[in-house]
């Protein structure tokens, strides 16, 4: 029966840390693991499934949105012969597993919340062919009855965990690989869009979990040293900098990397909210390595804030992002220009907050819908309000104001490429943003370099104001409803056409500053090493 293995399905477009873990707890325990990225389509998985002939299948639903893809690469697996044990894990099944067993009545289990042991304990159970439904933490069919084992209390120690198995390693920018990593679990905040403190309240234990500093830096370590990483992206949903204690950690562990000397080797990015920011603590990150940090600021308005439940101002925000800037830290975040309350002021409120914080071209400008997740207060209100729409797993709701939403269908079409596509103008600005990082961390400055610095950094200002004026325009024409038409078909078409221009620009800054590493580092190379060949020029850029 050991020779019949476990088979993860995951997405794995970045490394799938819940994944990772369970993957690594298995092989400790001399359990066989395949792990099959879900993107390689179902005929694919299928005949890999048919080929290991595995004793269980394990799925990550880890995004709402996803649940009916799963459904059908579930139906049709089983429709074609794969009757081995089916179970589901991640934040959604967790929270809505009764709906889940409705929606795919294929699955066999559900792991609630962290999986790590309680996966383990199903696994080992089916291998000794003992009976697996009491197994604490789980939930099940039983003659069309859902049935809700205890829940399995959280990992006290996340030191206790081998560290997590990864796919190998790609580049980041400028041939520089990159890893995922975690400072621990959990979050002590209470958004009103976000479940993450509820899928971390169900079972017993805190909130908030911090691996031991000594741990991560070692962690950082082994993979600098056997695999050559350079940059690290911390997955915490919030990394620990918000109370004394989580400072103190933040000291300790930049302490530790600098004992390593670490320092000037590696880069990592984090994510925290605006109100974490203390100066003299990302000063100190900095000079660590610190080189990006993914804010929540999520809205520019004092209203929408409250809404939110993020017990700041916009103030507070308008001042975090000062420190940022003048300790030349990079920053991208996260913003819902539309929630369900939304009408056209609190979106101009918002765009000029938008001008306020990055008209400077620091960040290139980003927006979203504040969506419905599951066991979210916004959700809650929405079901009260009777506002909620769609099937389950794609719920979603209108507008109060209708042109309101008219409005939001249309530059939605205008600005899909230019905000979702891998090759679009928010992800090309980014890139050429962190590219811009990482060749100051590790290649001499040139005039050159300079000047593409300079240029990136004001299209990015002139893409950013040209999305607000356009967004203004849009908004004008709709709030006057006397328009025909024609206005909106020739802004969008200059959208289409500026953004082909943007996106254009910054890819060649990429390019430009690809060429001014590679022609620094050949010339070296050659300077230095006679007989040595320069470096071979990396493929496309790792895409987030």
């Amino acid at each position: 029966m050991r020779n019949n293995p476990v088979v993860l399905i995951c997405f794995e477009e970045q490394d799938n840390l819940g994944i990772g873990y369970i993957a690594s707890i298995l092989l400790q325990n001399d359990i066989q693991v395949k792990i099959i990225d879900f993107r390689i389509g179902k005929e694919n998985i299928l005949q890999h499934l048919k080929d290991y002939r595995p004793l269980i299948v394990g799925f990550s639903i880890i995004f709402q949105y996803y649940v009916y893809e799963f459904k059908n690469l579930i139906a049709y697996l089983r429709k074609h012969g794969i009757k081995c044990h089916f179970c589901a894990g991640g934040h959604y099944p967790s929270l809505r597993y009764l709906d889940l067993f409705e929606v795919i009545p294929e699955i066999d289990s559900i792991v609630l919340f962290e999986g790590e042991h309680t996966f383990l304990e199903l696994v080992s159970t089916l291998y000794s062919g003992n009976l697996w439904q009491n197994i604490t933490g789980i939930a099940y069919k039983n003659n069309g009855s859902v049935i809700t084992n205890p829940f399995r209390p959280l990992e006290k120690d996340l030191d206790n965990f081998p560290v997590p198995v990864r796919q190998p390693l790609r580049d980041y920018a400028l041939k520089k690989k990159y890893a995922t990593i975690l400072a621990g679990r959990g979050c002590l905040y209470n958004c009103s869009f976000c479940s993450i403190r509820e899928f971390y309240s169900k079972p017993e234990g805190p909130l908030k979990r911090m691996r031991r500093p000594e741990m991560v830096v070692s962690e950082i370590e082994l993979l600098r040293n056997q695999l050559g990483c350079s940059i690290f992206m911390f997955q915490d949903d919030d990394f620990p900098i918000s109370t004394n204690q989580e400072k103190k950690w933040a000291v300790k562990f930049c302490e530790l990397l600098s004992e390593k000397q670490l320092t000037d080797k590696i880069l990592w990015k984090i994510n925290c909210r605006p109100d974490e920011v203390d100066k003299d603590i990302f000063k100190m990150m900095k000079s660590c390595g610190l080189f990006l940090v993914y804010l929540g600021i999520e809205d520019g308005t004092d209203d929408g804030l409250k809404l939110m439940n993020k017990h700041i101002d916009k103030e507070t925000t308008i001042n975090t992002v000062g420190i940022l800037k003048e300790l030349g830290i990079q920053y991208d975040f996260g913003f819902m220009l539309f929630n369900p309350w939304s009408t056209y002021q609190t979106v101009l409120d918002n765009l000029k907050f938008l001008e306020t914080i990055c008209g400077d071209g620091s960040s290139p400008i980003t927006f979203c819908k504040m969506l419905p997740y599951a066991e979210t207060k916004i959700e809650y209100i929405l079901k009260k309000e009777r506002r909620l729409k769609g099937k389950f797993g794609f719920e979603d709701y209108d507008f109060i104001d209708f042109s309101l939403n008219q409005f939001y269908f249309f530059i939605s079409e205008c600005f899909n490429d230019w905000m979702s596509d891998h090759e679009g103008l928010l992800n090309t600005a980014r890139w050429a943003g962190y590219y811009l990082v990482i060749y100051k961390k590790y290649h001499p400055i040139t005039p050159a370099f300079t000047e593409v610095e300079k240029t990136t950094k004001e299209l990015i200002s002139q893409s950013n104001i040209f999305f607000i004026d356009a967004m203004k325009k849009i908004i004008d024409i709709f709030n006057s409803n006397d328009d025909n038409g024609n206005n909106l078909i020739k802004i969008k078409r200059n959208i289409d056409r500026c953004h082909s221009h943007f996106k254009n620009k910054f890819a060649e800054a990429t390019s430009t500053i690809e060429n001014i590493a590679f022609s620094n580092t050949e010339s070296f190379l050659t300077n230095h090493s006679s007989g040595r060949r320069g470096l071979e020029r990396s493929g496309s850029p790792r895409r987030l």
